[in-house]
């Protein structure tokens, strides 16, 4: 298809708006799809909500439009060369940087696309990309039936993991400093949460796992975090000689000073969807047998969709704003003052 498309682009003067471009071409290997739905991961792409609004308080004129997004699902409206699993007219959820933006059509590699079933919206397809994120987080912490675990940070990637953990048997405990966050886990049934900086989250934490500590913890919040650290060092579990024990995923873009006391405790980083992300031969070409990849980033994105078709991932309690591409500046502008209110933002596309 030519001709031109809409896309979402951070513009120089700190506003969201709208440009014209060229329709990408249709290479080997790709889909272009109408786009129905889209997602913001506001971390990644703007910075935060906080940021978006610094932002607007520091503008910079002279800079670029930067289109931006990750997450959208449509219909499948032109196939390219090789591509066999998807046809005209599919409803599919798509992924990827510089891919799946917020647009109104996007070229989307074919193996980050997976099939929407019926019962999935076009919405729900838009979260999968950050559903898989969070699911890759879950593969590598290995967590066991029955265990104890606090996700620290309950952003839209820190909700997901807390849902598939406690999908996956465990009991979960959610950190934030934004009660909004904890009053949405608790809508969609998290066990417990603790409000950094009003509770005392290391004692609410023990007694959570009866005294026993945290088999683990997910960090799913960007900046500094050697304050979470030296709380989440406190409630793990520890040995009776005193050594802090238990897996820290750190999902988020946190950092910190990697402190004496972790003593026997596993910090492991996950900052991909799963295997198979970001490798181009892979994202246009053939699939990785699944003999030997079992998990990539197509079968944790698949799955992920199949949660939410049948309702054990509950991203709809997550979305708090809906927004029409078209009115995507104006909308953007109504909420960004109370930064603390957003968290999953869809944005629908006209067709």
């Amino acid at each position: 298809m030519k001709g031109k498309r809409i896309v979402a682009a951070l513009m120089g003067n700190g506003h969201i708006g709208l440009i014209e471009e060229d329709m990408p071409p249709l290479r080997p290997g790709a889909v272009l799809v109408e786009v129905h739905s889209s997602l913001v991961s506001p971390g990644t792409e703007l910075g935060g909500w906080r940021g978006l609004q610094q932002q607007l308080e520091n503008p910079i004129p002279d800079a670029e439009p930067r289109p931006f997004g990750y997450a959208n699902a449509g219909i499948v409206r032109e196939v390219g060369a090789g591509v066999e699993e998807l046809n005209e007219g599919d409803r599919v959820a798509c992924m990827g940087g510089g891919y799946a933006q917020h647009t109104d059509y996007a070229v989307v590699p074919h193996n980050l696309c997976v099939l929407l079933p019926d019962e999935a919206s076009f919405a729900h397809g838009a979260y999968g990309h950050l559903a898989a994120t969070a699911l890759h987080a879950l593969r590598r912490g290995e967590p066991e039936f029955g265990e104890s675990v606090a996700v620290v940070g309950l952003g839209i990637v820190g909700q997901l993991c807390a849902m598939l953990y406690q999908l996956a048997g465990n009991f979960v405990i959610g950190w934030d400093m934004i009660a909004f966050r904890n009053e949405i886990a608790h809508k969609w049934g998290i066990d417990a949460t603790a409000l950094v900086g009003v509770d005392d989250e290391v004692e609410l934490t023990r007694a959570f796992t009866d005294g026993y500590g945290l088999d683990g913890a997910v960090f799913a919040f960007g900046g500094n975090g050697d304050k979470a650290i030296e709380a989440v060092t406190k409630c793990l579990k520890h040995s009776p000689d005193g050594h802090a024990m238990g897996t820290i995923v750190v999902v988020g873009g946190t950092t910190f000073t990697y402190p004496r006391t972790l003593t026997n405790a596993d910090v492991r980083k996950s900052s991909r969807p799963g295997f198979g992300y970001h490798d181009e031969a892979w994202e246009f070409g053939p699939d990785y047998p699944p003999v030997m990849v079992r998990w990539s980033t197509k079968t944790n994105l698949q799955l992920c969709i199949r949660l939410m078709a049948e309702g054990k991932l509950a991203v709809d309690d997550l979305t708090t704003h809906t927004i029409p591409l078209q009115n995507i500046e104006a909308e953007i502008d109504s909420i960004i003052h109370d930064p603390d209110s957003i968290l999953g933002v869809v944005i629908e596309m006209e067709h």
